[in-house]
Order: C-alpha cells, then sequence, then structure tokens
C-alpha cells in the first residue's frame, strides 16, 4: 500500500529476525540483552533500506519525555521576535530537541489557551516573551514544575528566570545623543504600554528630556504594529509645530512611520529625522539607512536556551537576571541641527 508505515514487523519479516530482537535493538537495548553484533547491524541496516521512521509519540510515552521545547512570542510578524524564534530553534537542536514555536499576537487570552495547548502536548520547557502584565497564568505551570525562562519582556516581581536588554540604557543614551545633535522636540511612538520593554524605554527617553530641562515632550501609539508607526505619524504631521525627530520604540513602527513620510513628500532627515529601537539587515539597505539601538539578539538568545538546559539538568543558575547592553547606531536618518 502506498501509504503504508513501516513498522517493526516489515523489518522483522526482511530481515528474518523476530520483533522482538528488533524492537529491542531500535529501542537501545541490544546490549542487555545480548544481541550479537550480527544482527543489530541487520536490524539498522534493513531499518535504512526501508526508511524507518521511530513513532515518536509511543516513544515518549515509555521515556515520559518529548524532547520539546516551547517558544511563545508576542508577533512573528515582528522582524525582532521572528529572529529570536529562528536563533532559538538553531540552538535547541545543538541538544537534540525539537522547538514549538507558538505567537500569542500580542494578546493574553490567546497566551493563556497557547499555554494550555503546549503543556497537553508534554513540552519539557518553556521560552517566552509575556505579552500582558499577567503573570499567574505562567506562575501556576512553573509551580507544577515546567522550566520557564523569560526573554525581552519579564516580571521583576516574579521569581523566574530573565534575559533581556537593558532598555532603559537603550531609549536613555538614544535620547541624549538626538537632544546634543541639537533636538528639542523629540515625539516618541511607544509600543504595548504596560510592557516591560516599552515602560523602560519611555522611562528612559523621559529621564533624558527632564535632565536637559526639556519639559516639552509627546508620547503616542500603543501597539508594536506597522499600522500604529503609520496612524501616529499621520496624526504628529497635523500638528502645527511638528517634531524634529521621531523616536519610535520598534522597527516595525518605523516602517509604518515611514510609509506616512513618504505619503507626504518628507525626506528623512532632510525634513525630519528618524531612529527606531531594534536593528534588522534591512534598515542599512534603505535609501536613507536609518539610524536604531540594536538589542544582542543572539546572546539573549544562547543565555536562555543554555539557562533552560541547566534547569532541565537541574543545575543551580549562577544568576538569574540578565540585562545585556544595547548597542546605538547612528547612520544617515538623523540631522545635526544647530545647537542653540
Amino acid at each position: 500500500m502506498a501509504n503504508h508505515k513501516v513498522n517493526i514487523k516489515d523489518i522483522a519479516k526482511k530481515s528474518g529476525l523476530s520483533t522482538t530482537t528488533v524492537s529491542r535493538v531500535l529501542n537501545g537495548k541490544a546490549e542487555a540483552f545480548r544481541i550479537s553484533k550480527a544482527s543489530q547491524e541487520k536490524v539498522l541496516k534493513t531499518a535504512k533500506e526501508l526508511n524507518y521512521v521511530p513513532n515518536q509519540y509511543a516513544s515518549n510515552l515509555r521515556s515520559g519525555k518529548s524532547n520539546t521545547i516551547a517558544l511563545m512570542v508576542p508577533s512573528l510578524n515582528n522582524p525582532f521576535f521572528a529572529e529570536i524564534a529562528s536563533r532559538i530553534n538553531t540552538e535547541i537542536r545543538e541538544h537534540g530537541y525539537i522547538t514549538i514555536i507558538s505567537d500569542s499576537n500580542e494578546d493574553i487570552e490567546i497566551e493563556k489557551n497557547e499555554l494550555r495547548q503546549l503543556i497537553s502536548r508534554n513540552i519539557e520547557g518553556l521560552i517566552i516573551v509575556p505579552c500582558g502584565s499577567s503573570w499567574k497564568h505562567i506562575q501556576e505551570v512553573q509551580e507544577q514544575g515546567l522550566p520557564i525562562i523569560c526573554i525581552d519582556r519579564y516580571f521583576e516581581d516574579f521569581d523566574v528566570p530573565f534575559i533581556s536588554t537593558d532598555n532603559y540604557e537603550g531609549a536613555y543614551l538614544t535620547t541624549k545623543e538626538l537632544i546634543s545633535m541639537g533636538h528639542k522636540r523629540i515625539t516618541c511612538i511607544q509600543g504595548v504600554p504596560k510592557s516591560t520593554t516599552n515602560v523602560l524605554r519611555v522611562k528612559g527617553y523621559m529621564d533624558a528630556l527632564e535632565e536637559a530641562d526639556i519639559t516639552s515632550h509627546s508620547i503616542v501609539g500603543d501597539d508594536f504594529t506597522i499600522q500604529n508607526g503609520y496612524l501616529e505619524t499621520k496624526l504628529i504631521l497635523q500638528q502645527e509645530i511638528k517634531p524634529t525627530v521621531i523616536f519610535t520604540l520598534s522597527n516595525t513602527i518605523a516602517i509604518g512611520c515611514m510609509k506616512a513620510l513618504k505619503e507626504e513628500n518628507l525626506r528623512i532627515p532632510e525634513d525630519i529625522s528618524l531612529i527606531t529601537f531594534d536593528d534588522h539587515p534591512y534598515l542599512e539597505y534603505l535609501s536613507t539607512p536609518l539610524s536604531c539601538i540594536s538589542q544582542p539578539v543572539k546572546n539573549i538568545s544562547k543565555i536562555a536556551v543554555k539557562f533552560l538546559f541547566r534547569k532541565l539538568n537541574n543545575e543551580e543558575l549562577p544568576i538569574n537576571k540578565v540585562l545585556l547592553k544595547p548597542q546605538l547606531k547612528m547612520r544617515e536618518s538623523v540631522k545635526r541641527l544647530a545647537v542653540d
């Protein structure tokens, strides 16, 4: 039959050995039952010839292990989270595990439901970028014994290891740099207001303005999406007094911002400057390369996976909270103004 899946009976029939012998060899128990090397080789050769694929589900039931890790992010449409997913998947593969990747769509109810579904698949660990300000559902899963690591976003009062960028420092240093370049009218287009990353970036922006005795500020927006960047930029451009620079808190917001500026025939940076949080290779190849705060995605991913497998092996973690330094990359999208 064309759809027949090869099983141990097929291997036994072709090899001339018993199904018990075949089963013991394929399950790594040949030595324990003193099966000869010749028989072992015969079983393995026949299995290869028949393109035998082990029944992983049955194996999981016997061992109680799934060799599966779950990764949950707020949006795979966001290049930042897509890169994280790619790098974490690569790191987990190095350990002989597979990754189930889930997208919560920045919706706490979807996150809760997806988490229940993932638990039912007997995952062995979870790496999560939480989308909301509530962590009770994550805590309940952790209390059941599932190893969990938070990345990017996290909860200060929730006792779970996290790895993130120092978002406060990134926004603070960026705003100070803009001020040093003569900018005083700096509008910030933010993402999800209550997310940890957004809260810290906004605080860094505000503190830098306050230190420079700049009392006027503008924070708009409510989502890490292209549409948010587009709509908020359209509204900003209707103001009588426009900003000299727009600081977007994600590169998805920046894409929407650039679209709106182009529609209004405004040039970057001649007419208005633009800088964003999050780097991506495409930013360098725009007609005007976009300045950004780059996050160490590779190191965040590596440390997260290393921490998770230490927990899986019941090893103590050296530290529970890791904040990595961002890098400010000034390109051609920010114009230097005359300083008063």
